[in-house]
Order: structure tokens, then C-alpha cells, then sequence
């Protein structure tokens, strides 16, 4: 795998329409939010509702990547992170114990992948998503991370786990629509498993999000290399107690999906 094929994959547009602004369109979102909770398996509307809730949210955040001391360096080689990640064989070469053996033993065992997220983002209505732009680039690594950040934080891909996850992204992010999702998932999980505690667990990983380090100014291709507990505790990532309080055949309720296969 040379740099360019991890810089410049073939499905990266290089028009030079300019990127149109985003606006906030909530009508939008509410609607992409009632069709996911009619139907947890349309994954391509959680896109939907990022997109119509994203605001400045990828434009503040690829500012702020450039003000931190390693951020000018890592978005100087702007590398794509779902091909990194896609590939099986340099994940497994990596020692055992590392975050990305860890993350190549969770996306085995739930039989997901970079690719299929990226498959998955390209069912909403973004299609600035792809660009060849500082901004559409910022974009495509937040997706592509959401699940390095599953086996950071510890939460798996249950529907409790999710729901805790896109609260743990709303933290990290103060992107609207990982807000909306944390909501409406934790309601939904309160809703079904009234003894349990639910809206503390989305809670707390809000919280666990607060006080981790800001995890999209990672170098995530150094840190895949990087021993995982280690890792957490340079990062300041807590244990997700109450989430692991909970039974696990409790946690998989039927709450969206946040990615697919």
C-alpha cells in the first residue's frame, strides 16, 4: 500500500463545485429520526440526521485539529482512514494487545467493516461527503472512526452500547445530531427496560466523553500500534460501569443501529 492509494483512494471526487454551507434543518432530522425508530436497520437515515444537524460543527472541529500541536502534521497527510482500516492483513500484523488487533478482532467478530461504514454514509443525502476538500476529508475520519472509538470506550454494539456511544460522540464532537440520537436512544431504552438504568448509562458516557482527551486530534495511524489499555489511560478514557452493570442480553434492545455491515 503506497501513500497515494492512502491519501488519494479512487473513489475521492475531485470536483471544483465549491462546498456549499450548512445550514441546521431540524424538520429533517426529526423526520430521518422517526423513520430509524421505525426501522432500526436504515442506517443510511443516522447520515440523514448528521448531516441535517452538523452545522459548524466539522468546520470548528478541523480548526481546532489544526491548533493542536500534532493536528497541522496530521492533516497535512490527510490519510483515509477507512483504507487504512480496511486493511486486514497491516491490522494483523500489529502486536497483540494493540488497539488495532483489538479493533480487527471486534469488526471480525461483528462481521462489519470500514468499507461497509463507508458504504452505509453514502445512503444519505451528503454528497460533499467524498470531495477532495480539507473539510469533506475532517468528515469522512469522523465516520471512520466511530468504531475505533467502540473499542476505546468500551461500549459494544448492542443497542445500549450504541446509544451510550453517540453520547460519548456528542461530547467529543458537539455535533446536534450524535445529541439527538443519544436522546431519543436513551428514551427508547427507558422506555423498554424500566428497571434498569438506562438514561444513567447514556449519562455517564456522555460524561466519559467530557473528560476524555479530544479524541478526532489522534494520530490514529500511530495509535492503532499503541497497547489498548495504555492507550485509555493516556487518553483519560473511563470504565463504562453502569453500561457493564447491565446484563447483556438487557444491553441489545431495539434501538437504532448506528452502523451496519
Amino acid at each position: 500500500m503506497s501513500v497515494a492509494d492512502l491519501n488519494n483512494p479512487s473513489d475521492i471526487s475531485t470536483s471544483d463545485t465549491p462546498l456549499k454551507p450548512i445550514g441546521l434543518k431540524p424538520l429533517t432530522a426529526l423526520r430521518a429520526l422517526s423513520e430509524l425508530l421505525k426501522n432500526k436497520e436504515d442506517t443510511g437515515q443516522v447520515f440523514v440526521i448528521m448531516r441535517a444537524l452538523s452545522g459548524r460543527s466539522v468546520p470548528k472541529g478541523y480548526a481546532k485539529l489544526l491548533r493542536t500541536a500534532k493536528g497541522g502534521r496530521i492533516a497535512y497527510r490527510h490519510e483515509e482512514l477507512a483504507t487504512i482500516l480496511s486493511d486486514s492483513e497491516f491490522l494483523k500484523r500489529l502486536p497483540e494487545g494493540s488497539v488495532g488487533r483489538a479493533y480487527l478482532k471486534f469488526t471480525s467478530s461483528e462481521n462489519i467493516s470500514a468499507q461497509g461504514l463507508v458504504e452505509e454514509s453514502r445512503k444519505g443525502v451528503d454528497q460533499d461527503i467524498d470531495r477532495e476538500h480539507p473539510l469533506a476529508w475532517y468528515g469522512r475520519r469522523l465516520r471512520d472512526i466511530h468504531d475505533l472509538w467502540h473499542v476505546l470506550s468500551g461500549y459494544g454494539r448492542d443497542g445500549m452500547g450504541e446509544a451510550c456511544l453517540v453520547a460519548f460522540s456528542y461530547a467529543q464532537t458537539n455535533s446536534l445530531g450524535f445529541g439527538l440520537i443519544a436522546i431519543a436512544g436513551a428514551l427508547k431504552l427507558k422506555r423498554e427496560c424500566p428497571d434498569q438504568p438506562m438514561l444513567r448509562a447514556v449519562w455517564e458516557a456522555y460524561r466519559n466523553g467530557r473528560r476524555a482527551a479530544w479524541l478526532p486530534g489522534e494520530d490514529y495511524v500511530a495509535l492503532l500500534s499503541e497497547p489498548l489499555e495504555r492507550a485509555r489511560q493516556r487518553l483519560n478514557i473511563s470504565r463504562p460501569a453502569t453500561y457493564q452493570s447491565v446484563p447483556a442480553e438487557i444491553r441489545n434492545s431495539d434501538v437504532p443501529q448506528m452502523v451496519a455491515a
